[in-house]
């Protein structure tokens, strides 16, 4: 193990530190200077100076604010609580007063508010209504270098606005570490403005654990606990350690709760998730004046300041999604932190003193670290920001200046998504039910099926199917079934029968409660379901599975064959379950979470599904065609009446009668999948295409036809498809004259000077008709007796005699005896050398001393 110091210092919202003692108050004087000539300002000060809980209201009485409110953006509901209600005590009043804020399905407003906290979507949705920002002065974003996907956009919308409808709408961006210069340059070389904080040395120490590759949940949280009870023994005071995620959480927990006094130490839970009860318990001091040990995830980081932390236990690691634009999935994966996180989490500990931070991984591996976690932006699922984008009326992401400008593939993703929901029409414009999705505080996906539902008497339904979605998952058994209906189960159980009734479901009933209250919550933001009239009757309700495919209509899985939980996409892509769920067996499944995985999506939620469902559901998408095609196995061409929706095959019948044309295309196609050798090749054929070609390399400018097998392959259609009229297998292809048709590829010139010019035979001096053998790429073969070529002095020559043939001079038994284009050479030298042990094994033959002389035979001897 070793050790170095660190300077760090702790965050902006604090508890017990008197106001008037941060260092923030050193630069509030160049901050009003700057912001009362300057349309925007960077603020860069370190954690724990104060910026987030002083500069709001240090600015509040400023002239050019001229009694309109602030905005200040935080990018987690926790923080944006937690600094309204600081900010409200240091006035002397309630939250919701002077100071108040606004997060998603709750706000603490009132009309005496001017200094307003609120999330990033907030904000968007708010300008989306109020483009002006009426009555707004000030936009404050806080904790910027975080670099959200909402804040990123939020911003690029402030200053859209700025350029064309506010020209006295003022920006502040603080962040306790930002690239400020990129910042400046976007906002038109605004000032930077650098403050300063308290700077407490904390010693780091390195504790190698797991390597850095896929730790597992359990894993990481044996190692965290063992650091703790090192900590615990070790360095004084309360300890703050980061974990990826809730599971890690949980785990550390049982193993800190079973291997701890009881009562002793409050251990405390720290997440995104949690009750805002639990999570306020978790950044006060204990009120029994306990030693405390937080577990958090990221979201400590920054946004929240924990008071009495002198250690920090750090995993070095956190889990985000990894978006892929060309499956259209994300894929939450486990990874290592960067370096500037690394800095923020080991700075916790240095808030009130000197502090200590064990890292848990080695000291190469720091050096190995990213400077920079890398904006969402790049690597996020884009719907709902082009869906804001398209209702503010851009596009495409030029419309708008950015930090980042989002990622080409992402955004065209986005927009399929988007085409495919309904939201967008095919120029990318918003359409009517985009407008109605926009509104809704939820995804774009989950908003289609909401305002769907109501056409499906289900509404209630609906809204229970987003919240858990919308949420962490209830059901926490780790055998779990991915069927989504284990989960609206024990939330109803919940509701009618209580906690115990859930938890005997393997239901968390702090899920449970959150699902429950985010459900009503939608349910507020939809129309009531009109009643029937008169006679009417309402519609048969819709299940989960067909609420599920209005959300996800690219993710409708068709059971293959390959085997049990094998599934097809409407997208194309492949998902699978674990043989042993009890959804595998399914024909059809409404997925509704899956990872993009390497090869196949893994699904985690999901409903069955009809397919009477998929096509009431989707009769407009629907495709039916007719399809003919070359069926290997028979070697016959079918054709089938196909129902289709995407890439999904709903239904297949025969087609009695397709058209010739399809028949045709059909069949070629099968001759290209079997090869040029499926035809009915015989010698004659393979004869004259051997012969055109050897003609058209010795004659290229001639312009004799193409009839390579590479070419005759290609183009079928042009010289075979004629020929192909009421066949449709390959046993109708025997009829073929591969002969015939390959002539006819020749006009009657070109007929005449082949037989001219490549004769499949020569006469040679005995009187016979020899057979040439061609070759493309190679001289003509003429495998004669010798005896017939007695007299002959030149070799004979094809192609208006520029071409001598190659001739194979053979023995009585038609053995080569000698291979030459010099005939004239062979009977001046080599012939007297073969004639010896010609005399020797044919004594019966003629073998002439003089073959000028001699009479040529096909006989033994010539006759008298």
């Amino acid at each position: 193990m070793g050790s170095a110091p660190i300077t760090c210092a702790a965050t902006a919202i604090t508890y017990g530190v008197p106001i008037s003692t941060l260092p923030i108050h050193e630069i509030i004087p160049t901050l009003r200077t700057q912001l009362a000539s300057r349309e925007a300002v960077v603020l860069s000060a370190p954690p724990g100076s104060g910026k987030t809980t002083v500069a709001p209201l240090a600015l509040l009485g400023e002239p050019w604010l001229a009694g309109k409110n602030i905005l200040m953006l935080e990018p987690r509901r926790l923080a944006a609580r937690l600094a309204a209600g600081f900010m409200a005590r240091q006035m002397g009043e309630e939250v919701g007063k002077t100071v108040g804020y606004r997060v998603r399905f709750e706000a603490k407003v009132s009309p005496a508010t001017k200094v307003e906290v609120v999330t990033e979507g907030v904000l968007t949705r708010r300008m989306q209504d109020d483009p002006e920002l009426a009555g707004v002065g000030l936009v404050i974003f806080d904790e910027f270098h975080e670099r959200s996907l909402q804040a990123d956009l939020a911003l690029a919308l402030c200053l859209d606005v700025m350029t064309g409808l506010r020209d006295d709408l003022k920006l502040l961006v603080m962040s306790a570490t930002l690239d400020t210069e990129a910042v400046s340059r976007l906002l038109n070389n605004a000032p930077v403005v650098l403050g300063t904080g308290r700077s407490y040395p904390v010693g780091v120490e390195y504790c190698p654990g797991a390597p850095p590759a896929q730790p597992q949940p359990r894993e990481i949280a044996k190692q965290v606990a063992a650091a703790i009870h090192k900590g615990l023994t070790e360095q004084p005071g309360d300890i703050l350690a980061f974990l990826p995620g809730a599971a890690e959480i949980r785990h550390t927990q049982a193993l800190l709760t079973a291997g701890l006094p009881p009562g002793e130490i409050a251990i405390h839970p720290l997440y995104g998730d949690l009750s805002l009860t639990a999570q306020t318990a978790a950044v006060q001091p204990d009120p029994k004046g306990r030693r405390r040990i937080i577990l958090a995830t990221p979201i400590a980081e920054t946004s929240v300041t924990i008071e009495g932390i002198h250690t920090v236990v750090d995993s070095g690691w956190k889990r985000s999604p990894q978006f892929d634009p060309n499956s259209g999935l994300s894929r939450l994966t486990t990874q290592r932190i960067s370096h500037a996180s690394a800095t923020q989490r080991a700075g916790r500990a240095g808030r009130r003193g000197p502090g200590h931070c064990y890292r848990l991984w080695s000291m190469g591996e720091d050096h190995g670290l990213k400077p920079f976690d890398p904006p969402e932006i790049m690597s996020a699922d884009l719907s709902q920001m082009v869906l804001d984008l398209a209702r503010w009326g851009v596009h495409k992401p030029d419309g708008l200046r950015w930090l980042d400008p989002p990622p080409a593939g992402h955004f065209a993703q986005a927009q399929s998504v988007l085409l495919t929901l309904g939201a967008l029409d095919r120029q990318g414009h918003i359409t009517p039910l985009g407008k109605k999705m926009a509104e809704l505080p939820t995804h774009p996906r989950l908003g289609h099926m909401l305002l769907g539902a109501a056409k499906h008497n289900a509404t209630d339904l609906a809204c229970d199917l987003a919240a858990l979605l919308s949420e962490r998952d209830i059901i926490k058994g780790r055998e779990r079934s991915a069927d989504i209906e284990d989960r609206i189960h024990a939330l109803a159980a919940f509701r009618t029968d209580g906690p115990a009734a859930a938890r005997a479901l393997e239901a968390d009933t702090d899920g449970c409660r959150r699902v429950a209250q985010t459900s009503r919550q939608l349910r507020e933001h939809l129309p009531k379901p009109a009643r029937p009239k008169g006679n009417d009757k309402a519609a048969p309700a819709a299940n989960a599975g067909e609420l599920l495919a209005l959300a996800f209509p690219d993710r409708i899985g068709q059971r293959r064959n390959e085997g049990r939980g094998q599934y097809k996409l409407t997208s194309g892509r492949g998902a699978v379950l674990p043989a042993h769920d009890r959804l595998a067996g399914q024909e059809y499944l409404a997925v509704a979470e899956l990872d993009a995985g390497r090869i196949e999506g893994r699904i985690f939620l999901a409903a069955p599904l009809a397919r009477e469902a998929i096509t009431s559901l989707f009769d407009a998408r629907l495709q039916r065609e007719e399809k003919v095609f070359w069926e290997e196995q028979s070697g016959t061409v079918k054709g089938q009446r196909l129902l289709r929706l995407d890439e999904l095959v709903l239904e297949t019948a025969p087609l009695a009668k397709p058209s010739a044309e399809a028949v045709l295309t059909a069949l070629l196609s099968g001759i290209r999948t079997l090869g040029l050798g499926a035809l009915p090749w015989n010698d004659k054929a393979r004869e004259l295409q051997a012969r055109i070609i050897c003609m058209q390399g010795w004659q290229p400018e001639a312009g004799w036809p193409e009839v390579s097998d590479a070419s005759l392959l290609e183009t079928l259609e042009q010289w075979l498809a004629p020929y192909l009229t009421g066949m449709r297998s390959a046993e109708h292809l025997k009829k073929l004259d591969l002969f015939a048709i390959l002539a006819a590829k020749l006009d009657w010139q070109q007929q005449s000077r082949l037989e001219r010019e490549a004769p499949t035979h020569l006469t040679v001096p005995s009187g016979s008709k020899v057979r040439l053998r061609y070759t493309p790429g190679e001289p003509p073969v003429l495998a004669v007796r010798l005896q017939e070529m007695f007299g002959l002095a030149d070799t004979p020559r094809v192609c208006n005699n520029t071409v001598p043939v190659l001739l194979h001079l053979l023995s009585p038994a038609q053995r080569p005896m000698q291979i030459t284009q010099d005939l004239r050479g062979f009977w001046e030298g080599a012939y007297h050398e073969v004639k010896k042990e010609l005399r020797g094994r044919y004594p019966k033959h003629h073998w002439p001393d003089d073959p000028w002389q001699a009479q040529p035979t096909s006989r033994i001897k010539p006759r008298k």
